[in-house]
């Protein structure tokens, strides 16, 4: 698992750093990646709020698709410091063309993953291209929170529906890479993030899962 979840970062720090060169302000545009988290409850998916805090051994997947095609590299680091290649995977044969309008489950194949670690945020990191960029071969880029940060719930959500949002977390852009080329548009059981132009280099963003 080690060896499968990298990926090339100097190839993708050189796209970029080449793209972000050129990148001018964004507006919202057109052309959009729809995130959904799904968490498995009584043996059924359930859709559920972007930043709901999960529990220790939830199972959780996500529903991605997008209007454009390309490729998708999905990481997850967990609080205990480890990182997982959610897609593609090994056993489906590093396969990760994703087509304009189809819709991926992440993880590939193994369709779910448990929540572990300290209560804490994981990052999962999403890095969208429209060209491959060969085997992962490390680490996608990530912004780690403070270990002491750790999840706390919306009181007005939780008055008005009783569940326990964190607004800290869901989609974000990431502090490295196309700061500021990215809208993000978060609803209650789903996120869209859009760009102003068909990509011509990696888009990267994350998604923070809070976990007490």
């Amino acid at each position: 698992m080690r060896a499968e979840c990298r990926f090339v970062a100097v190839l993708a720090a050189a796209v970029l750093a080449a793209w972000g060169a050129q990148s001018r302000t964004s507006v919202r545009g057109p052309h959009r990646m729809e995130i959904k988290l799904e968490r498995l409850e009584n043996g059924a998916w359930k859709l559920i709020d972007p930043g709901l805090v999960l529990a220790t051994d939830d199972r959780v997947r996500f529903r991605f698709r997008a209007n454009f095609a390309g490729y998708l590299y999905v990481t997850n680091n967990s609080t205990s410091g480890n990182q997982t290649l959610l897609f593609p995977r090994e056993d489906t044969g590093l396969q990760n063309r994703m087509e304009a309008g189809k819709e991926y489950t992440v993880p590939a194949t193994e369709g779910a993953f448990r929540i572990l670690g300290p209560p804490g945020y994981d990052v999962v990191s999403w890095l969208v291209s429209p060209v491959t960029l060969g085997r992962p071969a490390a680490p996608a880029p990530h912004t780690r929170p403070p270990a002491t940060l750790l999840p706390r719930c919306d009181d007005a959500i939780l008055k008005a529906r009783g569940d326990c949002v964190d607004r800290a977390a869901g989609p974000r852009q990431q502090s490295r890479g196309l700061e500021g080329e990215l809208v993000i548009i978060r609803e209650k059981n789903s996120s869209v993030v859009s760009a102003p132009e068909p990509p011509k280099g990696p888009i990267v963003y994350e998604f923070r899962l809070a976990h007490k």
